[in-house]
Parts: structure tokens; sequence; C-alpha cells
């Protein structure tokens, strides 16, 4: 009986696979923040308050 519950135990404990799917997690993650994060910066609004702040920048009086 012990022996058959500590084998049962030890197949449980197995997760091999766990560390894969923890790196598909995050390489998914990361896609969907870098998808964000280039919609952001090629937006309209975006470019309009750089080239604000890039030319607020360039003129300024010392």
């Amino acid at each position: 009986m012990f022996r058959r519950w500590a084998e049962l135990r030890a197949v449980a404990a197995d997760d091999r696979g766990m560390a894969t799917a923890e790196y598909a997690v995050g390489t998914l993650a990361a896609c969907a923040l870098a998808a964000v994060f280039y919609k952001v910066v090629t937006s309209a609004g975006f470019r309009a308050m750089l080239r604000s702040v890039l030319e607020r920048a360039i003129n300024v009086q010392f």
C-alpha cells in the first residue's frame, strides 16, 4: 500500500514539462507587450508628442 502511494506521489511530482510551459507563457507575454508597444510608438499621437518634445529641446535658450 505504501509503495503504491509513493509511486503515485513520484508521478504527480514529476513536472519536467513545467519549465517549457513557463517559457511559452513568458514568450507570449513578451510578444504581446512588444505588439502593444509597437502600436503606441507608430501612432500619430505619439509621433506628434515626440516631435513636440524634440522641437522644444532643440529650441532651448541658454
